[in-house]
């Protein structure tokens, strides 16, 4: 990826996202987990200002979404993901498994990561797919055996994730 302005919106978007997966951690950890979630929310949060501040200022220098081709791909498996994901959480949550919703979107995230590794030309990507899947994997299995909320598990495993590819994406940044 030869794009300066996409390893700042790696930066901004994996951070908000890292912010999303901590806070959705906070549903109902245990109580001496609390602080250091906040303190990780309030991390990718600073990361997630810094990524958009640089966006921002680079905002006319060239993305790889300026080639239609990838633009399109993009769009489609974004709202390919949303739907398929709110689908799937809307059927487990009518069947009263809503403790895997988290899980299942989690697998999903993780799964639209390998149809964006060409759009964003950027191998990287497969390694962010395969851990996403396997937090959602081994999550409910990791949460009834510390006896503590899925969505805790797989917050914290998924917020961290994504919390370190947009240290990554500011590093790729900084080096460019």
């Amino acid at each position: 990826m030869d794009y300066v302005r996409d390893y700042a919106m790696y930066t901004a978007i994996f951070g908000m996202f890292s912010l999303v997966w901590f806070g959705w951690a906070q549903e109902n950890p245990r109580e001496n987990w609390r602080k250091y979630i906040g303190i990780a929310s309030g991390i990718a949060l600073i990361v997630c200002l810094v990524g958009v501040y640089l966006s921002v200022t680079h905002w006319d220098a060239a993305t790889t979404l300026s080639e239609m081709d990838a633009l399109a791909t993009y769009i489609i498996v974004f709202y390919a993901q949303l739907i398929i994901g709110g689908l799937g959480a809307f059927l487990l949550i009518r069947k009263k498994k809503k403790d895997y919703v988290a899980s299942w979107i989690a697998f999903i995230v993780g799964a639209h990561f390998f149809w964006l590794v060409n759009v964003f030309q950027d191998a990287s990507l497969y390694i962010l797919a395969v851990l996403m899947i396997a937090i959602a994997g081994i999550s409910p299995w990791l949460s009834k055996k510390m006896r503590v909320t899925n969505s805790a598990i797989i917050g914290i495993g998924s917020g961290t994730a994504l919390f370190c590819f947009a240290i990554l994406g500011l590093i790729r940044y900084l080096l460019a």
